[in-house]
């Protein structure tokens, strides 16, 4: 548990380890619990779960083999169709497991997915079904950070189909970061008759919350204002303990931030993210706005949580009231989506005039090329999220002077297959 944050966006900490290390602690607490995997657990960085469980295994080992053993709890095949399908017979006998996979190829088993989520509603109306452990889906592996494996392992199509599924039987989940990966762990365990998809990246990201804030969140309605940018204090009201919080229904708990200025003073732009990548952007398109218009006030807010046309866990959406208190009830909202950007633009219009929207995302752009540069074509960079908000003041000046960034970074991936310095922090 992580009781202080000293330096917000300062220290590198890999989400998935973070997951990984909490999967190894609950694995020796819970002898029933399974993880099916494909043949990308190390990869994924999940390895932590090595140094307790065996791989199932019933054949000759090799000297350099991982843990293996005929009883062991990780089931390694490269099917995601057999492996969802047996996750499904466990989860059925009341017994919890996770299964993790590269995000590109969970869209293999959308359908067998989909069809659990039926079967699910189905059981849900004959009286004798017994709850039972969630469906967990553990993606990695993302579009925004396939620098090396490029456009074939480059889709978030999976999310896309969930969010379209109006059986509110589905939420999507994108820790900002590894501590918050851990609060989405533990919510996952808790979890009954749902499709949970938690979204996360294996690489080293900022860490920018505590155990206090990520846990608070959930409670939130998915929603927490977070601003480290400019050493602004957060505060936070609600429960303490991640065991409690992150399954928590009290729906009046806040994440806030006060402004060391004008701290009662609506914003003139929010800025949103929703997955780690996209929202570390907008965090660092903050940056570069006070810096250029300090005139202005900018609020930015990250969402872990999205579900059928809402904010927020399907069991506990954002209401109306909470989403205009956050993104006020008329300025215009800038938001990076770790998806396609038509999704969110869809769910937040649930609540707002789609004119006030501004949504980018993952446009099908890529292949192999620089972390900065991926970003860059799909127009999710921070610099195309301060360009909206250059447009939208007609400060021509300072949109020439953001494309122009782009440009030189542009010539200077292509030269050296590097990033420029001061673009490549993470």
């Amino acid at each position: 548990m992580i009781d202080e944050v000293k330096a917000p966006g300062k220290e590198f900490f890999s989400p998935a380890r973070s997951i990984g290390a909490a999967m190894s602690d609950f694995m020796l607490k819970h002898p029933d619990f399974y993880l099916f995997s494909p043949d990308e657990t190390t990869s994924n960085k999940l390895d932590a779960i090595y140094e307790f469980e065996s791989r199932a295994w019933d054949l000759p080992q090799k000297a350099w083999d991982l843990p293996e053993a005929a009883n062991g709890r990780i089931i390694e095949m490269l099917s995601e169709n057999t492996l969802f399908a047996c996750m499904v017979g466990h989860l059925m006998n009341g017994e919890s497991a996770m299964m993790t996979s590269y995000e590109s190829f969970f869209n293999i088993i959308t359908s067998q997915i989909l069809q659990h989520i039926k079967f699910l509603q189905q059981s849900a109306v004959v009286s004798w079904r017994p709850n039972i452990p969630s469906a967990n889906l553990l993606s990695t592996s993302t579009c925004w950070r396939q620098d090396h494996n490029g456009f074939t392992h480059q889709s978030p199509a999976l999310i896309s189909a969930l969010l379209s599924n109006p059986s509110c039987r589905a939420n999507c989940l994108f820790p900002l970061d590894d501590v918050a990966a851990e609060a989405t762990f533990i919510y996952l365990t808790k979890s009954k008759n749902m499709v949970n998809l938690a979204t996360f990246n294996k690489t080293e990201q900022p860490r920018w919350l505590n155990s206090h804030q990520a846990d608070a969140q959930f409670a939130s309605g998915g929603v927490a204002i977070v601003d480290f940018a400019d050493g602004s204090e957060v505060t936070i009201s609600g429960p303490k303990s991640p065991s409690v919080s992150a399954n928590s229904d009290d729906s009046t708990v806040q994440v806030k931030t006060i402004k060391k200025a004008n701290p009662h003073d609506d914003p003139d732009f929010v800025l949103v993210g929703v997955g780690d990548i996209v929202s570390c952007e907008a965090l660092a398109a903050l940056k570069i706005l006070r810096q250029d218009l300090p005139e202005l006030h900018f609020r930015f807010i990250n969402i872990n949580a999205l579900s059928y046309n809402h904010i927020g866990l399907a069991e506990r959406p954002l209401t109306q009231k909470k989403f205009d208190e956050f993104f006020t009830a008329d300025k215009p909202i800038i938001a990076n989506f770790h998806g396609y950007p038509a999704v969110l633009h869809q769910i937040l219009s649930q609540y707002t005039n789609s004119e006030r929207l501004h949504v980018h995302g993952f446009e099908e752009q890529g292949s192999t090329t620089t972390p900065f540069q991926m970003l860059s074509v799909n127009h999710a960079s921070r610099y195309h999220l301060a360009t909206d908000v250059a447009k939208r003041l007609n400060r021509d000046d300072l949109a020439q002077k953001y494309q122009k960034i782009l440009a030189d970074n542009r010539d200077y991936a292509y030269k050296h297959d590097v990033d420029l310095p001061e673009l490549a922090s993470y």
